[in-house]
C-alpha cells in the first residue's frame, strides 16, 4: 500500500495537541501494516467495490460519552487514500456526544474507505474509551480538591495516545518516563535500606528531578515529611488513613491516593482531602468507546 503524504493542517493540529507527529504516523504505518503487509491488497474490497465506486460515510457514536482520537482517525484515511478523501463533520476531540451523533464524515474511492474503516475506529474507539473512563472520574470528583491521574500502566507504543486522550477526558498526565520523575515504590525503598535513605539518594544524585516517594503507613510518611519530601503516594490505603495523612502533612506535601481504587469509591477517598488520585485502569483496561462507520446509500 502507498502512504500518502499528510496535509500540513492535520500535522499542525497534531503538534496542538501536544504529540509528536513522527510517533503518530509511525503508529497510524503500522496498523495499516498489520492490515496490508507488503504489497498485499484488501482481497474483499477489491473484489466487491468497483474501482471507479465514490462512497461518504458516517462514523456515528453509539453510546453517550467523550470523544478523542477523531483527528488520529482522519489522518488514516488521508494515509490510505491522500488527497482523494474530504473529511467534514469532525467534531473536535474532547466534545462530549450522545448516541446517535455524527462525530465525522469521510468521503472518496468507497474501497479505500473500507480499507481504513477498521483501522481508523480501532484508534478512534480506543481513545475515546479512555477519554469517557477519564471524564467519569473527573466528574465523581467534582467539587473536590482531587484530580485524577494517569498511570504509565499503558499500552505498549500507545502511551502518548492514551495520555492525550486522558488529557481530552479532564485528567491530569502523571510522568511519561523513567526520567522525568522519580518515582520511589516499595521495591527502591527496600534495595536502598528505607523511605529516607531512598529519597536522598535521588535527591543527592539527581537534585533537579521531581521525587515522589511511596509510602504504606503513617510513620513512613513522617520520616518523609521530617525529610523535606514534598510530594508522596499513598499506596493502598483505607479512607480513615488517607484522612489522617493529610491532616499530619498540613499542606507540607502533596498527596497522591493509589492502589486498586474504583469510580464507586471516587467521592470516598476525594473527601479525604489527598490532591491527586491515580487511576491505571483509565489506559490499561479501558473499555473500548462504540463508534460505528456506516456507508450512505447513494
Amino acid at each position: 500500500m502507498t502512504a500518502h503524504p499528510m496535509p500540513a493542517a492535520l500535522l499542525d493540529e497534531v503538534v496542538r495537541a501536544g504529540l509528536d507527529p513522527d510517533e503518530v504516523l509511525d503508529a497510524i504505518d503500522r496498523a495499516l501494516t498489520e492490515d496490508l503487509p507488503g504489497d498485499a491488497v484488501d482481497v474483499t474490497s477489491a473484489a466487491t467495490i468497483p474501482a471507479s465506486a465514490h462512497g461518504v460515510a458516517d462514523f456515528a457514536a453509539r453510546e453517550p460519552g467523550v470523544v478523542a482520537g477523531l483527528g488520529v482517525a482522519a489522518m488514516v484515511f488521508h494515509r490510505v487514500l491522500g488527497d482523494d478523501v474530504t473529511i467534514t463533520d469532525r467534531a473536535a476531540d474532547g466534545t462530549r456526544v450522545a448516541a446517535g451523533d455524527v462525530v465525522m464524515r469521510v468521503a472518496g474511492p468507497t474501497g479505500g474507505l473500507l480499507t481504513a474503516e477498521r483501522t481508523a475506529l480501532n484508534f478512534a474507539c480506543h481513545l475515546s474509551g479512555v477519554a469517557t473512563a477519564t471524564a467519569a472520574w473527573v466528574a465523581a470528583l467534582e467539587g473536590s480538591r482531587a484530580r485524577v491521574l494517569d498511570t504509565r500502566k499503558t499500552l505498549p507504543g500507545y502511551r502518548a495516545l492514551q495520555k492525550y486522550a486522558v488529557r481530552c477526558g479532564g485528567g491530569v498526565n502523571h510522568r511519561f518516563s523513567l526520567s522525568d520523575l522519580a518515582m520511589v515504590k516499595d521495591n527502591h525503598v527496600v534495595a536502598a535500606g528505607g523511605v529516607v535513605p531512598a529519597y536522598q539518594a535521588v535527591r543527592e544524585q539527581f537534585p533537579d528531578v521531581p521525587v515522589e516517594v511511596e509510602v504504606t503507613d503513617l510513620d513512613q510518611l513522617r520520616l518523609l515529611l521530617d525529610a523535606g519530601c514534598d510530594r508522596i503516594l499513598l499506596d493502598n490505603m483505607d479512607a480513615a488513613t488517607m484522612a489522617e495523612a493529610v491532616r499530619i502533612t498540613d499542606g507540607r506535601a502533596t498527596l497522591e491516593a493509589s492502589g486498586g481504587l474504583t469510580l464507586e469509591r471516587a467521592r470516598e477517598v476525594a473527601a479525604t482531602g489527598v490532591d491527586f488520585i491515580s487511576v491505571g485502569a483509565l489506559t490499561h483496561s479501558v473499555t473500548v468507546f462504540d463508534i460505528g462507520m456506516d456507508l450512505l446509500e447513494q
